[in-house]
């Protein structure tokens, strides 16, 4: 396969191209959900395929096939000989260059640490593990549907460029959920398990299905449920609010991930979800947080979803702040727009969803640094009337990341330094600083979980990227609150 992408390297430098690039994927998914005890999904899609990029004349060409070893090895020419041809042509109608930051040539092999091969265990077992949890959300009649998912990946990739790069990666990740809903005086609840839409994801083996013990939470998300059917509403008003870390993570995700992908401050990306507030004017100087606030972006985290060896334009992973001690301090960029903030190297971000797509900005693993607080201390020296808030249920933000408001499953009520009563429906609204500029406790490193987004859509047409935040609990003063 290597060989297969450097032919259509040095086959586009023949036909005329200025830089190129290759890379080869081969992709195997295997998706599983049960519903109310019967396998309702047994999917196990593999794709295999070839994508050419190219610079000629300060454009972007792109070329990509599907395909076996042999087919692939046919078509790299053409491919090549392609991209290059729509490079020259869309040259002409460029306004500015392409640029891309310096980098060396890059060699080696990187692959996800795996202690059980999720695709040997057995299709017997994992429906039996499925079957279990399933059991353990029966028992209430309330309960009107009961969801196990399980979903695995394992990408494997070629990768050549005219720099000298010559990379070889494996990266697999598993994860899967839980979920029950009731229904019961009118009122529809839900309650999923270890985190919404479909689960928790992480890169890893079948061990990290395993430590979820999907079987053993069932009955809690059963229970919680159907006792939120009768509990009232969320409050009104301002009231201080602790984040759940499954909660946090979508916060992260939307109000800081999103906000400093570079190419959104620079306009290239508007199309899906807006552009962005945190303008490079506001880079070192922004007040983002409090203090408190360190967000570090990080391709190298240990079970990240975006943990790898390299980019998908050769550039190393890394660690760097996005915000740190509650100021705006780094984007996430790529070789095409590093240097629009001075920088001569690019943070490695950037990724494509599959061979058949161009690389474009993603946000990488990026995380809310642990302070130094139990959970226990923080519901303690909490006031009575503060909410406790967990798992996402719906949201949205403007197309700026500026203002936003979240729905979540599942709320309770802090009395007497204590987690006391359901409330039903807790919906918060915000803007992003004064959000993140009201918070004053962050719960310690024991309480810190990492967190994986499967499903992150971005581009025009969409591309689908996975990344980790990872958060602990945390507090935020004078939320308000809406129902």
């Amino acid at each position: 396969m290597q060989g297969i992408a450097q032919l259509a390297v040095e086959e586009a430098l023949r036909a005329g191209a200025d830089y190129a690039d290759a890379r080869i994927q081969r992709l195997a998914c295997e998706e599983l959900t049960m519903q109310d005890g019967s396998l309702v999904r047994a999917d196990a899609p593999e794709d295999f395929g070839l994508g050419v990029r190219v610079l000629k004349d300060g454009a972007w060409g792109f070329a990509a096939a599907p395909g076996t070893h042999k087919d692939l090895a046919e078509v790299a020419p053409g491919l090549a000989r392609r991209a290059v041809k729509t490079g020259r042509d869309l040259g002409r109608l460029r306004t500015k260059p392409v640029q891309l930051a310096p980098l060396e040539g890059q060699v080696g092999e990187w692959s996800t640490p795996v202690e059980e091969d999720p695709f040997a265990v057995s299709l017997e077992e994992k429906l039996g593990l499925m079957k279990q949890a399933d059991e353990s959300m029966q028992g209430r009649d309330e309960i009107v549907s009961r969801v196990v998912n399980l979903s695995l990946r394992r990408e494997e990739q070629w990768q050549a460029s005219s720099e000298g790069s010559q990379l070889h990666q494996v990266l697999v990740r598993s994860g899967g959920g839980l979920a029950a809903t009731a229904s019961a005086h009118g009122v529809v609840e839900r309650r999923s398990y270890p985190a919404s839409f479909s689960g928790n994801f992480m890169a890893g083996g079948f061990e990290v299905v395993r430590a979820m013990d999907l079987p053993a939470n069932g009955g809690r998300m059963r229970d919680e449920a159907a006792d939120l059917c009768s509990a009232p509403l969320c409050p009104e008003g301002p009231h201080t609010l602790i984040l759940g870390g499954s909660q946090l993570c979508l916060q992260i995700h939307e109000s800081v991930g999103h906000p400093t992908e570079l190419d959104r401050v620079l306009g290239h990306e508007v199309d899906l979800a807006g552009a962005s507030f945190a303008t490079r004017n506001h880079l070192g100087n922004l007040e983002y947080g409090s203090s408190l606030v360190n967000l570090q972006a990080d391709s190298t985290l240990p079970g990240g979803l975006d943990t790898r060896g390299w980019d998908d334009d050769c550039v190393p992973s890394g660690s760097w702040p996005i915000v740190k001690e509650g100021v705006f301090k780094g984007y996430q960029t790529n070789r095409e727009v590093a240097g629009a903030v001075d920088e001569s190297t690019s943070r490695g971000c950037s990724r494509a969803e599959s061979w058949y797509d161009p690389p474009i900005v993603r946000i990488t693993n990026l995380s809310l640094q642990p302070g130094k607080m139990s959970f226990d201390e923080m519901v303690a020296n909490t006031e009575d009337g503060a909410i406790f808030a967990d798992s996402v249920r719906t949201w949205s933000i403007d197309q700026r990341r500026v203002n936003f408001q979240f729905t979540c499953e599942v709320a309770r009520e802090v009395q007497g330094g204590r987690l006391g009563r359901l409330l039903r429906r807790p919906t918060y609204q915000g803007n992003t600083t004064s959000f993140w500029g009201s918070c004053d406790a962050i719960c310690s490193a024991e309480h810190f979980h990492l967190w994986g987004v499967a499903n992150c859509g971005k581009g025009n047409p969409m591309q689908v990227a996975e990344m980790t935040h990872g958060a602990a609990p945390a507090r935020f003063r004078g939320v308000q609150f809406i129902q």
